[in-house]
């Protein structure tokens, strides 16, 4: 049904949704076509500025009136911080519409009547598996109030995260660690365990490639995290760069000594491996934190795993073996008894950077 030049075009549009970080909007990604050439790209950068549709129409060099308008995302039919992508599509003179997905959210209700009733031809399916995929934070989100939660670790074929003494640096390649930063720089909110904290003191900022730096969010129910951590350090921007999880009894001293520009302390119940999980990512999805990623450590890895939190894993296996039972796994928790009931990843993707792999995918719900 669809061309491979149609699929070039949505690939195109899909490759620029990722440019943006409009949380808790979704990623949308738009480009407009004539005559089998490409007129222009476009994608929503931000909240509260110009949707795809109005960016690709605007970045055309000329008039787009009778061009086709292929967009990953079913276009909004309402008035929000911008107005109805419709009536700019509409306006533009754009005789066809091509659609990935439709929208998961309840109020576009009507788009594709309102522009098929104006003479507008649309189709709706193109690469809708990636589509629907590129909106799976914002569906849950919306759906749930929570974020979309991605499991990240660099491991060797052995499944280690770090040696027994905790030596970490470095399992996998600089191709790899870009790809990392990458990902770092499309979340809202990256979280580690005060475990990492403590062993690493990492920055959790993005560096290798150009992008924000999401918040840090650090787990430490009794506060062991020190006021000179990296993790700590102001960050760019007038929003807090770190959100420390702690227990709501832990000692009174810790949080006076912890409190200070960039930081935001910020009471949970207490769980029996931490904090309550359940309710720092209530808290995130609040802040309309939609896209998380958990950089680990093993503990951590292990708690989102036993309460069934996680969403998606990126895992970078590294050609390494470290050959030690002592070693630092993945993940630490509970655990399963049969291979049969172990986490199973779904719609799967192999990458390769440089000598290692990034294996990817959903978490298949049992």
């Amino acid at each position: 049904m669809w061309s491979d030049f149609e699929r070039e075009v949505m690939g195109r549009a899909i490759e620029d949704a990722k440019r943006g970080r409009p949380s808790p909007n979704p990623r949308v990604g738009a480009a407009i076509v004539r005559d089998g050439k490409i007129l222009s790209v476009g994608h929503h950068e931000r909240a509260g500025q110009a949707h795809a549709e109005v960016d690709a129409i605007r970045k055309a060099d000329a008039s787009v009136e009778g061009a086709t308008l292929y967009v990953t995302l079913e276009p909004c039919n309402h008035q929000g911080r911008t107005g109805p992508c419709t009536e700019a599509i509409l306006d533009a003179g754009i005789s066809r519409v091509v659609i990935g997905c439709r929208d998961p959210a309840p109020h576009v209700a009507g788009a594709i009547d309102r522009l098929t009733n104006t003479g507008v031809e649309v189709d709706v399916g193109l690469m809708e598996q990636e589509c629907t995929a590129l909106v799976a934070d914002f569906a849950k989100h919306i759906s749930t109030g929570l974020p979309f939660v991605t499991l990240k670790a660099a491991v060797t074929l052995d499944g280690k995260i770090a040696t027994r003494t905790g030596d970490s640096k470095w399992i996998t390649g600089e191709e790899a660690r870009t790809e990392t930063h990458r990902m770092r720089a499309e979340s809202d909110a990256i979280l580690v365990g005060v475990g990492t904290v403590l062993a690493d003191d990492p920055k959790l900022t993005v560096r290798h490639v150009e992008g924000l730096d999401p918040i840090r969010v650090v787990l430490d129910a009794d506060l062991r995290t020190p006021r000179t951590a990296a993790v700590l350090e102001q960050g760019h921007g007038s929003g807090p760069g770190a959100l420390l999880f702690h227990a709501r009894d832990a000692d009174p001293a810790r949080r006076e000594a912890l409190s200070g520009p960039g930081v935001q302390l910020i009471p949970v119940a207490r769980h029996a491996r931490g904090v309550d999980l359940k309710e720092v990512l209530k808290t995130l999805g609040e802040r309309d934190l939609v896209r998380l990623l958990v950089e680990g450590g093993s503990h951590v890895h292990g708690t989102f795993l036993d309460l069934g939190l996680a969403d998606r894993a990126a895992i970078f296996i590294a050609p390494r073996i470290v050959g030690d039972a002592d070693a630092i796994p993945f993940a630490t928790g509970s655990g399963v008894e049969s291979m049969e009931r172990a986490w199973r990843l779904v719609r799967t993707r192999v990458q390769a950077f440089g000598p290692d792999w990034l294996v990817s995918g959903d978490f298949e719900r049992m």
